[in-house]
């Protein structure tokens, strides 16, 4: 069974070991070896859950996805949503999605996230989730970025 806790700052090299598993098959499909969440370092990651909201799907005590959430402008701008690649479509990517957006600070009135045009199971996902295009941006020859949003929906009161 998947557990979906918060991430702590020991979790940095483990999250940091899915996530590179997860983004290969991402500089395969666009013949980029130097995507940003390869380059990324432990510390970098350790400094993101120390700053921000991270959240890690654990299938006992191994740790098989990630997601981050950092608050800016009443936006939570959702990054890094990583499976294993022998644990994707299992409903870990929702799951962590899911609980991301259930535990944003109350203050957030929207998820901001980009996807690669390319990436159809990951548009897939944030189609299903509710998540709608507002642009795209051609950051190189090879990849344009698709800009999604959600509106979070006020509980009734």
């Amino acid at each position: 069974m998947i557990r979906i806790t918060r991430a702590e700052p020991a979790d940095a090299g483990e999250i940091l070991t899915v996530q590179r598993a997860a983004y290969v098959t991402e500089a395969q499909l666009y013949g980029d070896a130097f995507l940003a969440p390869l380059l990324e370092s432990a510390a970098q990651v350790r400094a993101a859950i120390e700053s921000a909201l991270v959240l890690k799907a654990l299938d006992g005590t191994r740790i098989v996805g990630a997601v981050r959430g950092r608050t800016r402008d009443r936006t939570c701008l959702v990054g890094r949503l990583v499976v294993a690649p022998d644990m994707q479509r299992r409903g870990i990517g929702t799951a962590l999605l899911t609980r991301l957006e259930a535990e944003a600070p109350p203050e957030v009135e929207a998820f901001d996230l980009v996807v690669g045009h390319q990436s159809e199971a990951n548009l897939r996902l944030c189609r299903r989730l509710g998540y709608r295009e507002t642009r795209r941006e051609r950051v190189h020859d090879h990849l344009t970025l698709v800009h999604l949003r959600k509106e979070r929906v006020s509980a009734p009161r």
